[in-house]
């Protein structure tokens, strides 16, 4: 602390008069806010010279860029220590605090996130130009080792402390296609690594980045899903497509974009970033046991359980013991979960409609029944609302699109009347004749609906198909 106060004499001319220990947020190095008369710095004490290094390298070289960061004023001569300017208490974690408790952002939240994604192609293309990679600390550029050091982070600090059983041989095959794939597409940028809303701050409304002393040559895709999937940010679908939109329209000033490759590339590292994180929630909370990470770890399945919606046929072997994973029931519940559940229903009139077992004795309940019925016709009476054929005939026919248009206004406003009220339970209910077409095709149309707006818990329970499952 006292080459910290001199390194800010000695700067400022002035004596420090105030010190206050920042939180460093689990990491190694130590941050004090150093004050003397009017001015004020970030005091930074850190336990690795090469890290030290990199930070105050790449604080310079993304400067000269014209790139956002805290300016380093003086270091030490041992390099231990530094100060760099005070970009403030405003925090993006903090700003967006509303939407991530809520599950619903507001106009300002969803404009201050999308505003970040939109400067990060600055910092992956700008901040490459004419870096020295030699600077990036502990390594100069993503690589094959550091995937398989990942993922066998995730094998064995997290799949096996669960007591899940799987043959290692063939995970381990799988892995190294995976691998194999992760690898293509390099590109000579700037991969952030940790690139998330704790690593921003907002100075007179603009983004400032810190904590990119991990920082290498990589792939574009990986700070993507570091941001946009992060576990407990509980952004909704709809504003996680506008964030990866905004990314895209911004990259496009800086290369060629092929936004269907781009998507595809995209959701490797999104399952990379996910298995990564799990990882890490397994090594704290497992071999650490500092159990409040264990607790994160449903947010992470949420993630990859909407993931593997779409599953991953190169890697059928991971494929599988992932969804497994998945349904895991100590994973299934999040602790001190206070989010709003709906639970969505279709059935068939004729067997009663269904009891709502919250015990809130209420809920929406639908009659489609005056819905053009496909099950009159022979041909579609072997199929489900859940099946093509039944699914072109019912839009064909036109009458269930302005029927769910209706649904979704009501139920809309109910969701978040009841997340402002912090209400625990809603049900909607979808009838028809046999609960076999139009209700089924209503009940999981209103459930992605629902699922693309709000960070909520969904339930789909299709009674009489006596298909259950969590969105």
């Amino acid at each position: 602390m006292e080459e910290l106060q001199k390194l800010f004499e000695k700067y400022t001319g002035r004596p420090v008069k105030e010190t206050e220990e920042l939180n460093s947020s689990g990491s190694n190095r130590r941050y004090f806010r150093l004050k003397g008369g009017n001015i004020s710095l970030i005091g930074v004490i850190g336990t690795n010279k090469d890290e030290n290094n990199a930070f105050i390298s790449l604080s310079r070289h993304f400067r000269k860029k014209f790139i956002k960061v805290p300016k380093v004023l003086a270091v030490s001569d041992d390099g231990m220590r530094y100060i760099q300017e005070d970009l403030g208490d405003n925090q993006l974690y903090k700003a967006v605090s509303q939407g991530r408790e809520s599950g619903e952002y507001s106009s300002y939240e969803c404009m201050l996130l999308c505003h970040t994604m939109e400067m990060l192609p600055k910092i992956q293309f700008r901040g490459a130009q004419g870096l020295d990679w030699s600077v990036c600390y502990p390594e100069p550029e993503f690589n094959e080792r550091m995937v398989m050091f990942d993922l066998n982070y995730f094998k064995y600090c997290f799949l096996k402390a669960t007591g899940l059983e799987f043959n290692e041989a063939r995970l381990q095959d799988d892995f190294e296609r995976f691998k194999d794939d992760l690898m293509q597409d390099m590109g000579d940028t700037f991969m952030y690594r940790d690139f998330q809303a704790r690593n921003v701050m907002l100075k007179d409304g603009e983004p400032y980045f810190i904590d990119f002393q991990g920082g290498r040559k990589g792939p574009i895709y990986y700070d993507v899903a570091s941001f946009v999937w992060q576990a407990k940010s509980r952004y909704p679908e709809n504003l996680r497509k506008e964030m990866v939109q905004t990314y895209l329209t911004a990259l496009k000033g800086y290369m060629q974009v092929d936004e269907e490759h781009f998507h595809e590339r995209l959701r490797l590292f999104v399952l990379f970033r996910t298995l990564q994180v799990l990882g890490a929630y397994g090594f704290r909370g497992y071999f650490e046991k500092k159990p409040h990470f264990l607790a994160s770890v449903p947010y992470a399945l949420s993630n990859l359980r909407k993931l593997l919606q779409k599953p991953f046929s190169d890697y059928p072997y991971l494929n599988g013991i992932l969804t497994k994973l998945t349904t895991m029931s100590q994973f299934n519940e999040i602790a001190e979960d206070k989010r709003l559940e709906v639970q969505i229903y279709s059935f068939a009139y004729k067997k009663g409609i269904p009891v709502d077992k919250s015990g809130n004795g209420g809920g929406y309940v639908f009659d489609c029944r005056g819905i053009n019925n496909p099950g009159k016709y022979e041909h579609y009476r072997q199929f489900t609302g859940l099946d093509p054929e039944v699914i072109k005939f019912l839009e064909d026919d036109g009458g269930i699109t302005k029927f769910l248009e209706n649904a979704y206004g009501m139920v809309d406003n109910h969701v978040k009347v009841f997340i402002e009220r912090k209400f625990t339970h809603l049900q909607v209910c979808f009838g028809c004749t046999g609960g076999q077409h139009r209700s089924v095709y209503c009940a999981e149309h209103l459930a992605q609906h629902l699922a693309d707006r709000f960070d909520i818990k969904i339930t789909v329970c299709h009674r009489e198909l006596d298909i259950e499952k969590i969105l």
